[in-house]
């Protein structure tokens, strides 16, 4: 079954020098249909002005993931990282105990867009933790690529969850398959142009639950969309 959700459905938050908006119920956004799925817990969609951001705030017991769409991110945290995520890299933060971070456009003329995902861990009180890895778009280009998993495998980013995070890029015309266990939920998340799952047609910023789906098969119907893939335990 696929349960499409989509873009102008979601929340949205505008305070100015942030537009926010949220796939799932967030701050003062709440929708009883729509608390998290699975273990994914949070997908924003962030366009924070030039020289703009959040200043140092807190997390505990949550997998962090940014990925930058355009743009320059720039992350500080207690840890002592400092480092700036541009498009093609995934930032892994394991909150654990706790830790406190701050997140502002790196850029002072351009606008900095891009996802932050919460993956609920699969225990309390780890030790916090940061990573961040590079994917090239030739990784990426008509095949899905994983760039967070549990494992580490394929020399993803490690996340403490069963859940494994994809990546493609196609043009149009691509066709690509993705194949998983009956009892696997599947979270697709549209981040740029047009792409048709298995019939149902999805623009940027459209997501789809997939659940008692073993095959599923995306087809580009423009060129450089690019889609995340979810695959929860």
């Amino acid at each position: 079954m696929i349960t499409v959700r989509k873009d102008q459905a979601r929340g949205q938050s505008n305070l100015g020098w942030l537009n926010s908006k949220h796939t799932f119920s967030f701050g003062y956004y709440y929708d009883q249909n729509y608390r998290g799925f699975g273990n994914l817990r949070v997908i924003n969609e962030d366009q924070v002005q030039a020289g703009q951001g959040f200043g140092t705030h807190g997390h505990k017991d949550m997998e962090i993931i940014s990925y930058v769409l355009k743009g320059a991110l720039e992350h500080k945290d207690s840890l002592g990282n400092g480092s700036v995520i541009y498009p093609g890299d995934i930032q892994r933060m394991s909150a654990g105990t706790g830790i406190a971070h701050s997140e502002f456009n790196a850029s002072k003329t351009d606008p900095v867009h891009f996802l932050q995902i919460w993956i609920i861990p699969n225990q309390k009180g780890l030790k916090p933790s940061y990573e961040q890895k590079h994917f090239s778009l030739s990784e990426k280009q008509g095949k899905f690529r994983l760039v967070a998993s549990s494992d580490g495998r394929y020399d993803s980013v490690k996340i403490h969850q069963d859940a494994d995070l994809y990546v493609t890029v196609l043009n149009e015309g691509d066709r690509i398959n993705h194949s998983t266990s009956e009892n696997r939920l599947l979270w697709v998340q549209i981040v740029k142009g047009l792409t048709e799952i298995n019939g149902h047609t999805l623009q940027a910023g459209d997501g789809a639950a997939i659940t008692r789906e073993t095959d599923i098969e995306f087809t580009a119907t423009t060129d450089d969309s690019e889609i995340l893939l979810f695959d929860l335990g």
